[in-house]
């Protein structure tokens, strides 16, 4: 059996499915448990960084600038775990953009 670790980590060719089942684990499961609610923590995050930037970030931004930041990580190396998290920082994002409606 193939843990969510080692898919994450690359060494192991995914499919699509595979990919979003990862990033789905992930955020439901590790990360939540680790970090907490993960809508919560990109609040925190966001209001830390309002601070160091001296003007607002909101939760949507902080997670278009991490997805960003792994998109930036891409360009140098193809690690299979920032697509992963790309997939779990959008479905984030996704679902607090439906919240805000």
């Amino acid at each position: 059996m193939v843990s969510s670790e080692q898919k994450q980590q690359g060494s192991i060719i995914l499919t699509r499915e595979e990919i979003l089942d990862v990033a789905k684990e992930l955020i439901n499961g590790p990360r939540n448990e680790d970090y907490g609610d993960a809508h919560k923590n990109f609040q925190d995050v966001a209001r830390l960084w309002s601070v160091i930037l001296g003007k607002e970030v909101t939760e949507q931004e902080f997670t278009l600038c991490m997805i960003m930041l792994k998109a930036a990580r891409l360009m140098k190396t193809d690690h299979q775990d920032s697509w992963i998290d790309i997939c779990g920082y959008a479905a984030l994002g996704g679902e607090n953009n439906e919240k805000r409606k």
